[in-house]
């Protein structure tokens, strides 16, 4: 009987034991924003046994991964890890450590996990097999539930409650801590933990309006110049003629190239849209990441290789054979084998070919004239258009300043930065999201299970 009520005592302190240590080891964890990387960041902490608290401004959560792919959310990029960083454009090796913990593949598994079926598509490019956003999100949610995570909607953050840092000493020691957040009804939250992923300044409808940035300057980090990224560009025709005369025109298959005084800035392959203000696609918006920061040092021209699988040797040969097979035909009308229909005026103009010429009639200067232009029809890039039509913001916090691994200032303790709010962002592909989810697990499984005071 003694030993038996022994037994009962040792289990009962055991018991103690095992709740005391949950309960020292659970961190109360703040996420501003439920986008992305907040989501993610939220449902890391919660797995890990936090008492995660989510605010996000809008009135529902993953309101720019809605938008996203034109409603089909492209989630990550189901490429090899090399291929993965030769996407990066900005700080590619600042990734390493955050993708390893939390790579494409991991993203994958755990979307099917949470109940959504997965495709990849050319590029690489992972959709939802239904092709829906609103089931992306669907599955965020269920795995933040799954997580005990509490979200909290039309709850804006005003400001984070910084004080001194004096649980620790020595030279590398922060000198801030972040201990938590103010509501903008006023209410004080406290917390051990801020996770601040709050998007950066393109798509302001989603509730992007540089909140982060305000607060990485508040305490002390350097932010740098911020411009619309993955974007489309007013444009003009080589004339100065509006790019309206092509509005709606998509061309697929072609090259471009985009040039200031003879060198290249950037060049692509793939399919690209002429609109009613210049010109956009994807490999408009992937070039648009190496030219945007320099737009002010110059006009930019945009040349397009309309028949890039053949060489100039190869396309005079098909141009004579058009030409000998249209030679009773006026040029107007013979072209629409070689240019889509909306296109045949602008080439005549460039060339100086009479549209009422007849095929015969064409000389060798003329055919040289129209190979060129077909090699290298010429665009004028203006200026990107604003954050508003951009996908992603270019620049953000320094990496310099935060932790790799855990994605915590290296300036405040316990505040950490996810997302677009950093300097980091890649090519079109699924690319940056993927950088969402992989910073964010990172900053939400920081400190592994233990309070950070």
């Amino acid at each position: 009987m003694m030993i038996q009520e022994q037994r009962d005592k040792n289990r009962r302190m055991d018991k103690k034991h095992a709740e005391s240590t949950r309960e020292m080891s659970m961190a109360k964890i703040i996420v501003i924003g439920g986008g992305a990387a907040g989501m993610m960041a939220a449902i890391a902490a919660g797995e890990s046994g936090h008492q995660v608290q989510l605010y996000e401004k809008n009135e529902k959560l993953g309101k720019k991964i809605f938008i996203t792919g034109k409603g089909r959310c492209n989630v990550t990029n189901a490429g090899e890890r090399d291929d993965f960083f030769s996407h990066i454009v900005t700080n590619p090796k600042f990734l390493y450590s955050s993708f390893g913990k939390w790579s494409n593949w991991d993203m994958y598994d755990f979307l099917e996990r949470n109940h959504l079926p997965l495709k990849i598509e050319r590029g690489n490019r992972v959709f939802p097999s239904s092709d829906k956003s609103s089931d992306v999100i669907k599955a965020l949610q269920h795995a933040l539930d799954q997580a005990h995570v509490s979200w909290h909607l039309n709850c804006g953050v005003k400001k984070l409650i910084l004080e001194e840092n004096a649980g620790e000493e020595g030279e590398k020691a922060p000198s801030l801590r972040c201990c938590g957040v103010v509501l903008d009804d006023g209410t004080e939250k406290k917390a051990d933990r801020v996770i601040a992923a709050t998007g950066g300044l393109s798509y302001p409808s989603t509730g992007s309006t540089g909140d982060g940035y305000r607060w990485a300057r508040e305490a002390g980090h350097h932010v740098s110049e911020l411009y619309p990224a993955l974007v489309p560009f007013d444009a003009v025709l080589k004339d100065g003629s509006s790019c309206r005369e092509l509005q709606g025109l998509a061309l697929k298959n072609v090259g471009v190239r985009m040039v200031r005084d003879g060198k290249e800035l950037a060049s692509d392959f793939g399919e690209m849209l002429f609109t009613h203000f210049g010109v956009s696609g994807p490999v408009i918006l992937s070039a648009s990441n190496l030219v945007t920061s320099s737009m002010d040092q110059g006009e930019i021209q945009l040349w397009i290789d309309l028949k890039p699988a053949l060489s100039e040797e190869q396309l005079d040969v098909r141009l004579l054979r058009e030409l000998e097979l249209g030679a009773n035909k006026q040029m107007k009308n013979l072209l629409g084998t070689l240019f889509p229909a909306k296109l045949i005026p602008v080439m005549l103009r460039y060339t100086g070919i009479s549209p009422e010429k007849k095929g015969r009639e064409i000389t060798r200067e003329e055919r040289s004239r129209l190979l060129h232009e077909t090699k290298y029809f010429q665009v004028r890039l203006l200026r990107t258009r604003s954050f508003r039509e951009a996908i992603i913001t270019q620049g953000g916090i320094s990496v310099k300043e935060i932790q790799p691994s855990t994605m915590e200032s290296k300036l405040v303790k316990g505040l950490h930065f996810a997302g677009e709010v950093l300097d980091v962002e890649g090519f079109t592909g699924g690319y940056n999201l993927q950088i969402a989810w992989s910073t964010g697990y990172a900053a939400g499984k920081a400190g592994d299970g233990k309070k950070t005071r």
